[in-house]
């Protein structure tokens, strides 16, 4: 089957059913959650964002102005409220003036307080996180699909949908999800940018624009995101560039410019929200082993800490596993493990699992192509089945 000129074969039919699989896990939790007063905020004021109503003076929206928050969150868990919203007025405009259910021309008068009249809230908020979380599994699989072939692709997106913390932040409204996602097709769209200048003018374009949007959404999920996927595109261009060396910093400032605008249309175009991200303190970080402790020494996570100890062994230990496509995603998740923000809530640890994925389905499958394939496979399909089961048992504990 072909579909938009992109081949769907028997390996893309078995990574849907990854994700399947995945979405299964997540809908089976949200089934089971009751809205809590954080979904309710995200919700709130993430319909403010989009409605535009008359907020308390001084203020973006109800919620403050958001500098250390991001405000991707809140919007995309306030557009299908919103939208649905907008459908039932529009529909209701069809009907005669006398039959019509909103006379006002609002839900019950009111903008974002009619929770009644909206259907399927806890889906409709939910939904587009689990979307986002769904869409980085696929870049994950094209990426280690490229790099290391079918093999390590399955290993690094079978881990991805079976890892408890990746489904416990896929299920609930926040940045860390959407920094996650933009930071590693930041990551890698800078290495496309880098490998498309060695080839002609005409194929730079649209990758400088891809990586302007990229950089773009990534800092409207998380600023501290933003500056470490801008920093590590800087360093992976200038070293894949070569001698088109001289070009790098022209297309990372005008990438940066361009992101500006858009974070600046995240704010609705009002300069006095958006000078909070300049003095809200999301940039602010420093370095701990906490998030290296809660991800490593959760049993729950048990598989894959073996399967990381393993790799690193290897790693170290055979000269074949250590070259450009496995060390980046190592050096990426050994900076991003360790931070910590000081003067904001969130997780940057999880910003660093896909790029621990994406290390383990690298040098796993370079050892696929040794003598030792049939054993490396044997332990390979352990490793998933076992964090699969315990994934599952641990799902009830995700959803009160």
């Amino acid at each position: 089957m072909r579909l938009l000129k992109i081949q769907i074969g028997r390996p893309q039919q078995l990574a849907a059913l990854l994700l399947l699989f995945f979405l299964a896990e997540c809908l089976w939790v949200v089934n089971r959650q009751e809205i809590s007063e954080h979904d309710y905020r995200f919700a709130r004021c993430g319909r403010e964002m989009w409605e535009r109503p008359s907020p308390l003076a001084g203020y973006f929206t109800t919620c403050g102005n958001l500098g250390g928050d991001g405000t991707f969150a809140y919007r995309v868990a306030g557009f299908p409220l919103t939208a649905q919203r907008v459908v039932l007025l529009g529909v209701d405009k069809l009907r005669s003036p006398e039959n019509r259910l909103y006379a006002s021309g609002s839900l019950n008068g009111s903008t974002w307080e009619a929770r009644h009249e909206i259907g399927s809230v806890k889906y409709l908020l939910h939904l587009p996180f689990i979307f986002f979380a769904m869409w980085l599994g696929v870049g994950l699989w094209w990426v280690t699909r490229r790099l290391f072939g079918n093999e390590g692709a399955f290993f690094a997106l079978g881990l991805y949908c079976c890892c408890p913390e990746v489904v416990r932040f896929s299920v609930t409204p926040n940045n860390d999800v959407l920094a996650m996602w933009g930071l590693y097709g930041l990551v890698y769209t800078a290495m496309g940018v880098a490998h498309a200048m060695q080839g002609p003018r005409r194929k730079w374009k649209p990758r400088i624009a891809l990586l302007t949007v990229a950089l773009g959404l990534t800092a409207a999920a998380h600023l501290l995101a933003a500056m470490f996927g801008f920093v590590a595109a800087l360093v992976l261009m200038i070293y894949l560039a070569e001698r088109r060396r001289s070009y790098v910093m022209q297309i990372l400032v005008s990438s940066a410019v361009g992101a500006l605008v858009i974070l600046f249309a995240f704010y609705a175009f009002r300069p006095a929200p958006f000078s909070y991200v300049f003095t809200g303190g999301a940039g602010r970080f420093w370095l701990s082993l906490d998030g290296v402790r809660r991800f490593f020494g959760n049993m729950g996570n048990g598989p894959i800490v073996a399967a990381t100890g393993v790799a690193a062994v290897l790693y170290v230990g055979i000269r074949r596993c250590r070259y450009f496509g496995n060390t980046v995603p190592l050096v990426m998740a050994a900076l991003l493990f360790p931070l910590v923000t000081t003067q904001v809530v969130t997780t940057p640890w999880l910003w660093a699992l896909p790029f621990l994925f994406t290390f383990l389905g690298g040098v796993f499958s370079d050892l696929f192509e040794t003598r030792y394939r049939k054993m490396f496979l044997g332990l390979t399909g352990a490793v998933l089945l076992t964090q699969a089961m315990i994934c599952l048992t641990m799902l009830p504990g995700i959803a009160q």
